[in-house]
């Protein structure tokens, strides 16, 4: 292979690679825990265990072992959040993620969270 189409290929191979990378989205929703999640409300575990609103309730439900995941209401899904630490402080509030979502694992990979 000459040198010209050796430098054409490698252009195309890059070209291609750049356009399967992902670039950031922003997901509306609440970070809840996972277990919650499942049933897509606070309801049942603030009853059951007299918890007083939903940031009490996901700590508590993180603290036992659940993961901590963004709920999104409309589309009753959940991701999970490959950054748990950033995750933390915003515990039962509605925000917004900016990140890269992996469709194999449903999970996002976070930038930053806001509210």
């Amino acid at each position: 292979m000459n040198k010209s189409m050796f430098c054409a290929v490698v252009f195309i191979l890059s070209g291609s690679s750049a356009a399967l990378a992902q670039s950031p989205k922003i997901f509306t929703g609440e970070i809840m825990d996972s277990s919650c999640s499942k049933m897509g409300s606070h309801a049942a575990m603030e009853k059951e265990h007299g918890m007083k609103d939903a940031k009490e309730c996901t700590l508590g439900c993180v603290k036992a072992g659940a993961k901590y995941v963004l709920y999104e209401n409309g589309t009753k899904t959940s991701y999970m959040l490959d950054d748990q630490t950033k995750t933390e402080p915003f515990a039962g509030q509605k925000v917004k993620v900016r990140g890269t979502l992996d469709a194999a694992t449903n999970t996002i990979h976070v930038d930053r969270i806001s509210q």
